[in-house]
């Protein structure tokens, strides 16, 4: 009999590839697989993936993550997923086929839905129920869009037998080899079509949406049993104890309980999460309020959310298209090389800006140009754009948070940007913590199951597993911080409106 103690599978299915962990008993990673798919673009705005090949992949990085451990399906003790939120996938109940592509978060072909919905008047009403925005971004109107679309659909869907989902259910259906057909509430709360205090689908969001309930997956806290995975398709027969969609995971994996910590992921954008405790607070400033990760037996559970558009982003338009740089680690070196930017602002409004000023029609610009700017002022500005941009959006949390946030834990590749992290901690004047390993998406998920199942007892024990890399405090003067805020402001709003004429 093996004596090696427990193991958990993290499933992280993200946007552009779909990862798998195996996680011990320590909170180490003793094996990893990673699989890329296919991003398609049929029409411009219009973002989908093959439902079929998100499951390959996802397969496929599971056996690569258990050769590279060197362990059995059957030695694992439970199996946790943390996905991409917002994208949909609708298949037959009966043979599992996806009926469509999957629409991805990232599309936009609804925004006509969007403003029909404004224009009656149903914007406010949503936004009380769900703690979102209007917006394309999330799933109800993709569906909504799906069945307008597919007459055909929609007679099935009302018949019962279309079964819908977010990613997070397409693969618990097939991990149970068909048998559940369940979501979590932090991806459930990402829909439109959830009542974010109730805690349950809302007849007068599916009335809406025109989305038949018989279509959708039942919900229950991200801690549960999901179900059992089925040992034709995994190889065992292992409970899935933990779901979380990807930002209620990252947050949960930094060890982000309590108020007064917040996460911030810098990947393609930047997205900020601070766990708001049991009650859902509303934001004036356009952040949006969803479920946390620790929802459940115990309460309620609420983030605060809000999204930096371009982060990561930058760093590789500075590489492809200016060729400041070959390889986006060569920025830090770059910006590091001059003490300032010499006044140099640049405003990432690529596709117009979010929280706090969500102007649709803003556009990017650089700013303070001189003759002696040179590529590293620019490289520098980019970088602090970023931090400013996420500064912001602390700021905005701190109003509507009981409790101010007095740390910024962060991860996504560039976290390992050290002058950004510390242009992060000057501009927030706060501690931003980094841990050594920035892989909080899947360790959220990792945590979930391993809690349900009993290899970590609490919540405390699983804080203690976090250990920080680094720890970047501030250094700059708080009349020094309100300068730099006031001088980034006057340079956004240089770049408001600008497409609008």
């Amino acid at each position: 009999m093996d004596s090696r103690p427990p193991h958990i599978l993290a499933i992280d299915q993200g946007t552009t590839s779909s990862r798998a962990l195996i996680v011990d008993a320590l909170g180490r990673v003793v094996g990893e697989g990673q699989q890329p798919f296919r991003q398609h673009y049929p029409q411009p705005g219009w973002v989908e993936h093959d439902p079929a090949e998100i499951w390959q992949t996802t397969q496929d990085a599971i056996g690569t993550a258990l050769a590279s451990a060197g362990i059995l399906p059957r030695e694992l003790a439970a199996v946790g997923i943390a996905n991409q939120r917002e994208t949909v996938a609708v298949w037959d109940r009966a043979t599992g086929e996806p009926l469509a592509p999957a629409i991805v978060w990232q599309d936009r072909r609804t925004a006509a839905i969007c403003q029909e919905l404004r224009d009656a008047g149903q914007e406010e009403t949503m936004s009380r129920l769900t703690g979102l925005k209007l917006d394309p971004y999330f799933s109800g109107t993709k569906l909504a869009w799906l069945l307008r679309n597919d007459p055909g659909l929609r007679r099935r869907a009302e018949a019962g037998e279309v079964a819908a989902g977010t990613i997070d259910s397409w693969l618990i259906w097939n991990l149970t080899g068909g048998k559940r057909h369940v979501t979590d509430y932090t991806n459930a709360s990402r829909t439109l079509l959830f009542n974010i205090r109730r805690g349950r689908w809302d007849d007068d969001l599916l009335g809406i949406l025109g989305v038949p309930r018989v279509m959708l997956p039942l919900p229950q806290p991200s801690q549960s049993l999901f179900g059992t995975t089925s040992a034709d398709v995994l190889g065992a027969t292992l409970p899935i104890m933990g779901v979380a969609g990807d930002q209620q995971a990252a947050l949960f994996g930094q060890g982000g309980f309590t108020p007064g910590v917040a996460k911030n992921t810098y990947g393609t954008g930047c997205f900020l999460l601070a766990n708001s405790g049991r009650t859902a607070v509303a934001s004036t400033a356009g952040l949006l309020t969803s479920i946390g990760a620790g929802a459940g037996e115990r309460g309620p559970e609420y983030v605060l959310e809000g999204s930096v558009f371009v982060a990561g982003a930058l760093v590789q338009w500075l590489r492809d298209e200016l060729r400041l740089v070959n390889r986006s680690d060569e920025i830090e070196g770059l910006a590091a090389s001059v003490p300032d930017s010499d006044g140099v602002a640049v405003v990432p409004a690529f596709t117009g800006l979010g929280a706090p000023d969500w102007d649709p029609h803003a556009r990017g610009a650089i700013l303070g140009l001189t003759r002696g700017t040179t590529a590293a002022h620019i490289a520098r500005a980019a970088l602090e754009a970023i931090a400013l941009s996420s500064t912001e959006l602390l700021s905005a949390m701190n109003t509507a948070l009981p409790q101010p946030i007095t740390e910024l834990r962060v991860d996504g590749g560039a976290a390992r940007n050290n002058l950004l992290m510390q242009m992060q901690a000057d501009f927030a004047g706060i501690p931003v913590l980094r841990p050594r390993n920035i892989e909080t998406t899947a360790m959220g998920a990792a945590y979930l199951a391993g809690l349900g199942v009993g290899i970590w007892e609490s919540r405390d024990e699983v804080a203690s597993l976090v250990i920080h890399d680094r720890i970047f405090e501030p250094r700059m003067g708080g009349y020094d911080r309100r300068e730099r805020l006031a001088w980034w402001r006057r340079a956004v709003g240089r770049s408001l409106d600008w497409a609008a004429h």
